[in-house]
């Protein structure tokens, strides 16, 4: 799987339209103000200057047993790999946080991914329980330990996660932005990742939305 999608890089994200400093489209932003609705001009969303002190893109990976369902884990794992080439590209660091079972572990990173991603990812595994709040607050000890090593560096925490799951963690406070990626699928959805994604104040995308935008 290879994603179209590019990420934001930078803080300075317009929310309204273009202007003088934009580059390209934030897609993230730009989906999640339309909606549903068809594609308008005032949906639009752009890019600015990067960070200056780089960006870290911390993925949280749900590796519950529910995530076998439907292929969901295959999908989320294809979308890393897509998304680990982009950071490569722009040499952003990433790390990942893969929770299931009884546990939760940093499994890469923070550092600038190389050229074998696809083979590392596809041997990560899945099944058992799902310790959402032990894998939320891995994510939260990583980001404040990158936040003393690189106070100007953005921190942006991605959750991937079908939102079946107890507990009502908080949000990470070195995440200067939150965007959940659900993998949720069938009629008898809970909704879960969008509630939290708006308790959070962060953004909320369907997994499709990524794949195709």
């Amino acid at each position: 799987m290879r994603s179209g999608f590019r990420w934001r890089q930078g803080a300075g994200d317009a929310t309204r339209g273009g202007s003088s400093g934009a580059r390209r489209i934030a897609w993230p932003r730009t989906l999640t103000a339309k909606r549903n609705a068809s594609l308008q001009a005032d949906h639009l969303r752009f890019v600015h200057e990067e960070a200056r002190g780089g960006v870290l893109h911390c993925f949280v990976l749900d590796c519950s047993h529910s995530m076998l369902s439907g292929q969901r884990l295959a999908l989320a794992k294809g979308l890393l790999v897509a998304l680990f080439d982009q950071a490569r590209a722009t040499r952003s660091e990433v790390a990942l946080v893969c929770f299931g079972g009884v546990g939760a572990d940093v499994r890469f990173g923070p550092a600038v991914p190389r050229w074998w991603n696809e083979r590392w990812i596809a041997r990560v595994g899945g099944g058992g329980g799902t310790p959402f709040l032990l894998g939320i607050e891995t994510a939260s000890a990583l980001l404040e330990r990158a936040a003393r090593l690189k106070p100007a560096q953005q921190r942006q925490l991605w959750i991937l996660s079908d939102g079946r799951s107890s507990g009502s963690p908080s949000r990470p406070a070195h995440a200067d932005r939150v965007v959940f990626v659900d993998f949720e699928q069938g009629s008898l959805a809970i909704g879960r990742c969008a509630e939290l994604a708006r308790g959070w104040g962060g953004e909320y995308l369907p997994y499709h939305a990524l794949i195709s935008a």
